[in-house]
């Protein structure tokens, strides 16, 4: 049996680098933990860029325009948690908008910001992986969460993408993940490669629904998803859909059709 994840699934990272501040919005719950974090990336006395604004609060998003200036103004994925108060805080800080899926890279004062395609949890997931000093970061916004594993928001979310962008993020060991929820950890590949394994070992699980006569998503969150708080059974439910959608295409296959 393959139990419901609520623990950082990696090390938790006691310090943040000098480089990099948190401010986390105050819209915690069963979703988003303990509200959306926020990332500042400045190298010392320069410009700042902003990683996923969070909700539309006028306290927290005048708390980061309070780091001015803002160079610019990134974004892990379109989820409005992440996003809702990002006209608001362009508005504060006159920053332009980068959306994804596409975004520029950046130097700004020695600081390089990289972006990284990791669809999955939704199609225009990207990571960032920031370089200064030496250090380097990676920001997961919801691809890795802090605590507990994240969903496949299916039709968005896609698990033959989300486990592709897995495998390369399990590429970066030693970078810390600073995830859009939950504490920052202090090995991406590490979260990456026990995600990895947790949606393979939830797959079989719901193969093992199906062949024991589950017929639709919310029969097979019921037997997979028993162990987990009702509250979360409808995101279980978009993810068991994803896993649904995969195996379909796994059984059209003509690998398969080959034996």
């Amino acid at each position: 049996m393959v139990s419901h994840v609520t623990a950082p699934t990696a090390q938790v990272l006691d310090t943040l680098p000098g480089w990099v501040t948190l401010v986390r919005a105050p819209n915690p719950g069963p979703m988003t933990l303990d509200g959306t974090n926020t990332w500042l990336l400045r190298a010392p006395g320069k410009s700042c860029l902003v990683v996923d604004p969070g909700p539309l609060d006028e306290g927290h998003l005048r708390a980061v325009a309070e780091h001015a200036p803002v160079a610019a103004i990134l974004l892990t994925h379109g989820h409005i948690d992440h996003t809702e108060g990002v006209a608001r805080l362009a508005e504060l800080t006159g920053a332009p908008i980068y959306h994804p899926p596409v975004h520029d890279d950046f130097e700004i004062d020695g600081l390089t910001v990289a972006s990284l395609a990791t669809p999955g949890h939704t199609k225009d997931s990207v990571c960032f992986v920031a370089r200064w000093g030496g250090e380097e970061i990676v920001l997961t916004g919801d691809t890795i969460l802090g605590r507990g594993t994240t969903v496949v928001a299916w039709p968005d979310g896609d698990l033959g993408d989300y486990l592709d962008s897995l495998g390369i993020l399990s590429g970066l060991d030693g970078r810390p993940a600073l995830p859009g929820h939950g504490p920052a950890l202090t090995d991406t590949a590490v979260a990456a490669r026990y995600y990895h394994q947790h949606r393979e070992a939830r797959l079989e699980q719901v193969r093992a629904a199906v062949a024991a006569g589950a017929t639709d998503a919310p029969e097979v969150v019921a037997t997979v998803y028993a162990d987990v708080d009702r509250v979360l059974w409808p995101a279980a439910e978009s993810s068991v859909r994803a896993q649904l959608d995969f195996l379909r295409r796994e059984s059209q296959s003509p690998l398969n059709e080959l034996g």
